[in-house]
């Protein structure tokens, strides 16, 4: 695998937050009864087959394939994932930290997300309003092993004033599918 250099990461980030912008500035899809129940079984399982999902729905095959196909080149479908029990990989502790940044020129928010996106104990990055520039969701195996991804990785992210973390005692809440029945 080739080395990617740190110009690379920086034009991808701009990159990944130009198509965020934009996909979140696009017009909201117009979900029918039928799509909205294609989400809602898809979220529950996204390994089921075509046609399982058409007997749970009411549908034929054809038609939920082809409403599939609609929804993933729309966008609204956006990639099938498996969830993964953090635990059961050694990681169960979850970090929240809150990064200030020294500056908000685009240059420096393209370094800092480039080399955010190649910590691995990264889950997600925020960019935020309010007190803090960013929020971090980072999984580690236990506060020592936080310290060490701390050391190595956070503490040295370009553009870093001020970082503060929070330890999750446990989790109260953590859903991965949207409740579509609200969606008007």
């Amino acid at each position: 695998m080739a080395a990617t250099s740190a110009t690379d990461l920086v034009q991808d980030a701009s990159f990944l937050r130009t198509d965020a912008h934009w996909r979140q500035n696009d017009a909201v899809i117009d979900l029918d009864g039928a799509d909205r129940a294609i989400l809602t079984e898809l979220q529950r399982d996204g390994r089921m087959t075509v046609a399982e999902l058409a007997e749970r729905i009411h549908l034929s095959s054809s038609a939920v394939l082809r409403r599939m196909r609609r929804l993933e080149a729309s966008g609204v479908i956006d990639r099938y994932v498996m969830l993964v029990d953090r635990g059961a990989v050694g990681r169960p502790t979850s970090v929240f930290v809150e990064i200030s940044l020294t500056s908000q020129h685009e240059d420096m928010l393209d370094a800092f997300e480039a080399a955010v996106a190649a910590c691995p104990e990264v889950m997600s990055c925020h960019l935020m309003s309010g007190q803090y520039d960013y929020l971090l969701h980072v999984a580690v195996a236990d506060v020592a092993d936080y310290e060490r991804v701390h050391r190595s990785y956070l503490a040295v992210l370009p553009g870093v004033a001020q970082l503060r973390s929070s330890f999750a005692l446990r989790t109260v809440l953590d859903e991965t599918a949207y409740d579509l029945d609200t969606v008007t």
